[in-house]
């Protein structure tokens, strides 16, 4: 009896939060984000395809700030993808000039804030023009030690775990890499996210429910978020919405807690 009333009276170990509710000390590393619906944004409005695409830079620059503020350490963003070039030339060429403006406005702050510019893709397939600016980025950001924002451009998770394939090959063919000795390490090794911790979560806006080659291998055993809302209405409450589910579910990568 005095055993069961000691128990009623400790109090049970609190967690902190901070004035968004989120857990402090369990926020995700790593959130890679499908950004979707630009278009729809804009029909929606009666304008053009790429003023959805402009008013989806400015959630770039609110999502990327607002995971900062937390303590998100790597951010990825699908800004590209090795199908979008399918679009409309027109469509493509104002895509391909974005990562221009966006760092043109903004990478004084983020150097400010000490985040690190990662390009994932494969720069070799983007405009000059578009290439030059992101390898400048990279090599002006490459010292800081922040939030690493990952900006994904001409990439596809199929095309990056091909080229993963061959290069184990490759090793095999020089007689660097035995057979045997090819595992989840040597793969993940060869892959464009090399060094990073897999997404613990990833969301997709816009209420396509799909991962459109997007992070296949790394997000084996991540927490998939969807939102009906396009990608320009999404703001720093609802990453945070987002956040707190996150830290809601119980993560259990195939075993039991």
């Amino acid at each position: 009896m005095l055993r069961r009333l000691i128990r009623l009276f400790q109090k049970a170990p609190t967690e902190q939060t901070d004035e968004h509710g989120i857990v402090l000390d369990s926020v995700p590393n790593h959130v890679a984000i499908i950004m979707d619906g630009n278009g729809r944004w804009a029909k929606r409005r009666g304008l053009p395809r790429i003023a959805g695409h402009r008013a989806g830079m400015q959630a770039v620059k609110e999502i990327t700030t607002a995971a900062d503020d937390i303590g998100v350490k790597v951010l990825t963003l699908y800004a590209f993808s090795t199908e979008n070039w399918k679009r409309p030339t027109d469509e493509v060429d104002f895509l391909m000039r974005l990562p221009e403006e966006f760092l043109r406005m903004e990478l004084d702050t983020l150097m400010k804030r000490n985040c690190r510019i990662r390009i994932l893709g494969h720069p070799e397939g983007l405009p000059e023009h578009t290439r030059k600016v992101v390898q400048d980025a990279e090599r002006k950001t490459k010292d800081n030690t922040g939030l690493i924002l990952n900006i994904a451009l001409n990439y596809g998770s199929r095309a990056e775990m091909i080229q993963a394939v061959k290069q184990i090959a490759q090793q095999v063919a020089d007689g660097t890499l035995q057979v045997d000795d090819i595992d989840e390490q040597s793969m993940e090794k060869s892959l464009l996210t090399h060094g990073l911790p897999d997404p613990d979560l990833m969301i997709r806006t816009s209420g396509e429910v799909r991962l459109s080659n997007f992070l296949l291998w790394q997000a084996a055993y991540t927490e998939l978020w969807f939102t009906n809302m396009f990608w320009p209405d999404f703001k720093r409450d609802d990453f945070y919405h987002a956040i707190r589910e996150f830290q809601s579910r119980g993560r259990r990568f195939g075993g039991l807690k």
